[in-house]
């Protein structure tokens, strides 16, 4: 189940950051390029909740399919296209069924006890960080080839197909043994408001057998069944979760939006600098995935206690960075931030699911996911307006949201305290 993330960000990473240069050479302006980028956010936003719900009701198998699948014929079009209308064309379906990662994590969650779900959660996080730093450094080689754009669109086609291949392959009747394990731990959660719990019960033969009678629904009670489950996510009590996940995801975005033209304003190093220095934080990040087992142990598995603590010093450490006199302070804060943020990402999502129930694992992170891109969304517009007041301006104001959020979780924290508790004691 690690090797497809890997191989997923692998194939991507390759691609994305060639493809401004692309479309600029088939004669778009910034500004179409520009237009083009914010749709498939966009898109983003709109569909993650809507396939992750779907996931949830035609099981994780023949969703992670479809979305393997799609993804690569618009990768595979990307490859083809010669205009920019084909260029656009091609990030239709990559913008609406890009869900793959999300899926495989609330396949994960499906398969694997509560207790060990930070630890399986942070070493598919690291699995998926290494694809990401070595794409980048395969598809610039591959671009100085002739024709190598539309050659690295083809491999990383290719590499979705062969993902496909290995989901097929997966032991698919195993998937049903998580779901009870989950239930029995669950029992007495109070995970959602009653009228959310009659909205999302399901019981753990839907994602064997009752998965694949719901393939063969009528497409207007798929998509009823996905908005009544929409609906339930909207009047549960998980709007802090969401809230917190929002505001930690705008300030972090902050933090990198104007990283290397602020290096060079206060301390007068190169961009190539800062490029190091992020690759240097992506990989001490898959250290942090891989070390999250012990961490967690070593918190006796209270998420909440985690997440507080490393959302506390992800708003020490941004402002740090945003009062550095030095770029020692810098590094120094770039060193910690990655761990402060893999922990985080990991354990919101954890939280997600303890306090939301597994019986809606998809829904859960695909509304997650939409969190985090309406973040993607404004983050650029607060970084815009902060920087102009001072190359400063960005992490200051994501100081000011990471408090806001640890406040929050201050203030929600008898809710969470519980959750874990009767976790921990059924266990």
């Amino acid at each position: 189940l690690f090797l497809p993330p890997f191989q997923d960000l692998f194939g991507v990473s390759m691609v994305v950051p060639l493809m401004n240069l692309h479309i600029k050479s088939l004669g778009a302006s910034h500004t179409l390029a520009g237009i083009i980028g914010s749709l498939y956010g966009i898109m983003q936003l709109f569909s993650s909740t809507f396939v992750g719900c779907w996931s949830d009701i035609v099981g994780r198998r023949y969703s992670l399919l479809a979305c393997i699948l799609l993804s690569a014929l618009g990768y595979f079009l990307l490859g083809t296209s010669t205009t920019v209308f084909l260029f656009a064309i091609s990030r239709v379906p990559v913008g609406i069924f890009k869900h793959t990662l999300s899926i495989s994590k609330a396949l994960l969650s499906d398969l694997v006890s509560e207790r060990d779900r930070p630890l399986v959660m942070g070493r598919f996080n690291a699995a998926s960080s290494v694809g990401f730093i070595l794409g980048p450094v395969v598809g610039g080689y591959l671009t100085e080839l002739e024709d190598g754009f539309y050659q690295t669109s083809f491999i990383c086609a290719s590499i979705f197909l062969l993902n496909a291949g290995l989901v097929w392959m997966l032991p698919w009747r195993e998937e049903n043994t998580g779901n009870r394990e989950h239930q029995q731990g669950n029992k007495g959660t109070d995970s959602f408001s009653a009228k959310a719990n009659r909205d999302l019960h399901l019981k753990s033969a839907t994602n064997g057998a009752m998965a694949s009678n719901s393939l063969f629904r009528s497409p207007w009670m798929q998509v009823a069944t996905v908005l009544k489950r929409i609906k339930g996510i909207a009047c549960s009590d998980l709007w802090d979760i969401f809230l917190v996940r929002l505001l930690m995801s705008v300030a972090i975005l902050l933090y990198y939006s104007n990283f290397s033209l602020a290096l060079e304003e206060r301390f007068g190093v190169k961009p190539l600098f800062a490029g190091y220095l992020m690759s240097y934080s992506s990989a001490l990040g898959v250290l942090a995935g891989c070390l999250l087992g012990p961490i967690t142990r070593l918190y006796q598995h209270n998420t909440y206690r985690l997440l507080l603590h490393s959302s506390t010093l992800t708003c020490t450490l941004i402002l740090l960075y945003a009062s550095a006199l030095s770029i020692w302070m810098v590094i120094l804060s770039s060193t910690f931030l990655a761990f402060s943020t893999t922990i985080g990402r990991t354990c919101i999502i954890d939280l997600e699911l303890t306090i939301g129930g597994n019986e809606a694992s998809g829904t859960l992170l695909g509304v997650g996911q939409s969190v985090t891109s309406v973040g993607r969304i404004v983050a650029p517009l607060l970084s815009g307006i902060a920087q102009e007041f001072s190359p400063c301006g960005p992490p200051s104001l994501g100081v000011g949201l990471a408090l806001v959020a640890i406040l929050i979780m201050n203030a929600n924290k008898q809710k969470y305290c519980s959750h874990g508790n009767v976790k921990l004691k059924n266990q």
